[in-house]
């Protein structure tokens, strides 16, 4: 074993001459945080053919086939470890619809699908709100807190009276359960900043129902209903004429992200790195700052304007593994927004 911490390069270099001492503390050793975590969130060891040695072997056999190169095109600003687990955690995913249509076990793909975008969003929110309850370690003090809060709609005050606390302990525990548990609970398994839908207070709810009778009512276009239309969070399959459009790097290695998601889903090729590849549309987002983005989103948005037949859906290219913000990336699709054919993410 390693006793002297390696650098990233270094560990590559190893992995790449097939150092077995390497590969084993460091590949293994990452490997083996990522079970941890997501068998405690899937159950995994309970799962047949779901063990730890069998995924990350899978794991290492399909880098290795492909000479750890998936492993070269992290972002600068995401640590190997991370890549590492990342990927994993994509293969895992895999594995779980695998074993969901062997043995009929529900996966978290499965999951995310019974979330109905057409009913009542105040729902959804609540069966997110158990889901958590039910995975997450916590007091039964602060479950409790966050049921009267965030489900049931009671204020801070409401909910010291009933539990024999000070408005203030109430508020600093919340605070508290909301940084560190359900903030990032949402980030890590619904892939998106999740803001806590806060009660509005009784004079807000008058003065919006008094603008909203106060404004006439005028019926939207069809043309009104477009340009209102975003992308959707989660995409899980496609119609004929769309198109998936997603971050790539320039080697077409999509382990990871959506990247990872056009490749198993959408069409995407292992090697090709731009433009359109089944139902799917790669801009390269990982070989530098923003300006070496902006001309593929050019040649992007030109060859949408050339193929009207299409709807392409941009995912928030860049904003996730090649670590930009949406401040960063959105305005370079500015000329996207009078393109009929482009959906963009909300807020873009």
């Amino acid at each position: 074993m390693y006793h002297k911490q390696l650098s990233d390069k270094e560990i590559l270099s190893g992995f790449r001459r097939g150092d077995s001492h390497i590969i084993r503390d460091y590949f293994y050793g990452y490997l083996e945080i990522g079970y941890h975590i997501f068998d405690q969130r899937y159950q995994l060891s309970e799962k047949q053919n779901l063990d730890f040695l069998s995924l990350a072997h899978q794991y290492a056999i399909f880098l290795m086939e492909h000479e750890w190169k998936p492993l070269e095109d992290h972002a600068p600003s995401v640590s190997l470890k991370t890549w590492i687990i990342n990927g994993f955690r994509f293969l895992v995913l895999d594995a779980l619809k695998w074993y969901h249509k062997e043995y009929g076990s529900i996966t978290f793909a499965d999951y995310l699908q019974t979330f109905d975008m057409s009913s009542n969003l105040r729902l959804q929110f609540n069966k997110m709100i158990d889901d958590m309850c039910d995975h997450l370690p916590m007091e039964r003090t602060d479950r409790f807190i966050i049921i009267m809060m965030l489900k049931r709609g009671f204020k801070g005050k409401e909910v010291a009276i009933e539990m024999g606390m000070t408005p203030a302990a109430i508020s600093q525990r919340y605070k508290k359960l909301k940084d560190e548990l359900i903030t990032p609970y949402f980030r890590e398994h619904f892939d998106m900043d999740f803001d806590m839908p806060e009660i509005m207070p009784e004079f807000e709810m008058v003065k919006t129902c008094a603008l909203e009778e106060a404004a006439p009512f005028t019926t939207p276009t069809e043309k009104d209903m477009e340009k209102k239309r975003t992308t959707p969070e989660f995409i899980t399959s496609l119609q004929p004429n769309e198109i998936f459009v997603f971050g790539s790097n320039l080697r077409g290695m999509h382990a990871g992200g959506a990247a990872y998601v056009a490749y198993r889903n959408f069409g995407a090729i292992m090697g090709q790195g731009v433009g359109l590849q089944g139902q799917s549309y790669a801009i390269p987002t990982m070989q530098g700052g923003v300006d070496t983005i902006r001309p593929y989103v050019v040649e992007f948005i030109d060859f949408a304007k050339q193929h009207q037949n299409l709807t392409f859906l941009v995912t928030r290219i860049g904003c996730g593994i090649a670590g930009f913000t949406d401040e960063k990336i959105s305005p370079l699709f500015e000329a996207a927004h009078d393109v009929d054919n482009i959906v963009l993410p909300p807020n873009w």
